[in-house]
């Protein structure tokens, strides 16, 4: 094929359809754990974090909340990837070999925010949140007016982090923030461009702003203890209790079983067994569902 610039256009849409049909075709769980929240400067600030109420009857003149202000920040990040064709594959019509290059770049811009989000759940026993507590910790302050108590939402231990979370609200416990989408750009003027001309190469590139960050830990507990019937559930019971900021519960339902590949096997014999061992009806059937995920290997 004559590398010209009508040829180069043909070239580029081909291209261009093997990202966006692998993007679209691509499956990616993270808007079930995080919150997607647009961006439209550097960084995000999440003041907010924790100041919820409840209602309450009118009488006389209404009551503004007015809790605690945490200074938290997700700042944006940018990310990329890049991808060439030799102008000999162009030149002798093998340039569909490359293909399947740019089906996977649409493949991982897809799944990258799983990518950022999941790890961060990992991260969680070490890395703060808004109440300047790591996001899974024993010591949470809730309660105000001298009234605070610590409240733990984690299992210590030295096993496969498992969690369970409440996925059903409006602010979920993660929060993937995006400032830039992804989208695939060939380099402009590339018949003529000095890239090409000192590399005999031709280049599109993907790239991006966004981020990840945690939300309400009230919304998500997390445990390295062994995954047994006994610490599900004294998990799930514990997240039922969770109060806000003020002290006022939260009425939280956790729905959602989290879990890396080590896990996968305890987690379906609790989940998806009517009975247990000995016969006895298993009283955790289905109660939440099961997530299985491959980021947190």
């Amino acid at each position: 094929m004559d590398v010209n610039a009508t040829n180069l256009s043909t070239l580029n849409t081909a291209v261009n359809t093997a990202f966006n049909n692998a993007f679209a075709g691509a499956e990616s769980q993270y808007q079930r754990v995080a919150t997607v929240v647009p961006s439209s400067t550097a960084a995000n600030e999440y003041d907010w974090l924790g100041n919820s109420s409840q209602m309450r009857e009118w009488l006389g003149p209404r009551v503004i909340n007015r809790l605690k202000s945490h200074q938290f920040t997700i700042k944006n990040r940018k990310f990329e990837k890049t991808e060439a064709i030799p102008r000999d594959k162009i030149e002798d019509d093998q340039y569909g070999v490359y293909m399947p290059l740019f089906q996977q770049m649409g493949n991982d811009a897809k799944e990258f925010p799983d990518l950022l989000t999941f790890p961060l759940l990992n991260e969680g026993f070490s890395t703060l949140c808004y109440d300047g507590q790591p996001f899974f910790d024993e010591d949470h302050p809730v309660g105000n007016d001298g009234g605070e108590a610590s409240v733990a939402n984690m299992h210590a231990g030295s096993g496969d982090p498992w969690f369970l979370l409440c996925t059903k609200r409006p602010l979920k416990p993660l929060i993937w923030q995006t400032r830039k989408p992804f989208n695939l750009v060939m380099k402009n003027n590339a018949q003529n461009s000095d890239h090409v001309f000192m590399t005999d190469e031709f280049v599109w590139g993907t790239d991006g702003r966004c981020n990840a960050g945690f939300g309400l830990w009230q919304l998500a507990f997390g445990s390295k203890a062994d995954l047994t019937a006994d610490y599900f559930n004294d998990a799930y019971t514990r997240m039922t209790k969770f109060k806000n900021d003020a002290g006022s519960p939260l009425g939280v339902v956790p729905d959602l079983l989290v879990v890396g590949p080590d896990n996968r096997v305890k987690a379906e014999k609790l989940l998806f067994a009517m009975n247990k061992a000995g016969g006895e009806s298993n009283t955790d059937y289905k109660k939440v569902e099961l997530l299985v995920c491959p980021w947190l290997a």
